[in-house]
């Protein structure tokens, strides 16, 4: 069911890779961060445990291929690997690579920025967006056969 307040059941969260009866998986935009995916539960449920157990293990299996896709394209110094929603109420995973270099290492992205990452490092990652898609489509395809 649909919250009329909701960003995530109005709008898609960002650019729409995969989607599912239970679920989607998009790519963030944001310029400081290629490769930035969440994994958001189509359904309006508030909380994790809100799930039924089968539908939890469903979206984590659906992260972890996240997670997985991103290391092996991005190649990030760290993931970060979080369910956060305070502002918007409904369950949904940020994928976000790390690089020592990012605007706010080693502190959250929401942080205040510490340093601007070298132009020349945001690029290359950004170039490898195309293939990071690609990688996504190619996980979640499969799980279809």
């Amino acid at each position: 069911m649909k919250q009329e307040a909701c960003e995530l059941c109005a709008l898609p969260g960002g650019e729409v890779i995969y989607r599912d009866d239970n679920y989607r998986i998009v790519l963030v935009d944001d310029a400081r961060y290629p490769g930035f995916c969440r994994v958001i539960w189509n359904e309006h449920v508030r909380e994790m445990t809100d799930l039924s157990t089968a539908d939890r293990a469903i979206l984590i299996a659906a992260v972890w291929q996240v997670e997985e896709a991103v290391r092996e394209v991005m190649q990030p110094h760290k993931m970060n690997v979080a369910s956060l929603g305070n502002m918007v109420p409904h369950v949904h995973w940020h994928v976000i690579p790390r690089y020592e270099d990012d605007a706010h290492f080693p502190d959250p992205i929401w942080a205040q920025v510490r340093r601007t990452t070298p132009s020349a490092a945001l690029g290359r990652r950004t170039m490898l967006v195309p293939r990071l898609r690609e990688a996504l489509l190619e996980r979640f395809e499969q799980s279809l056969l």
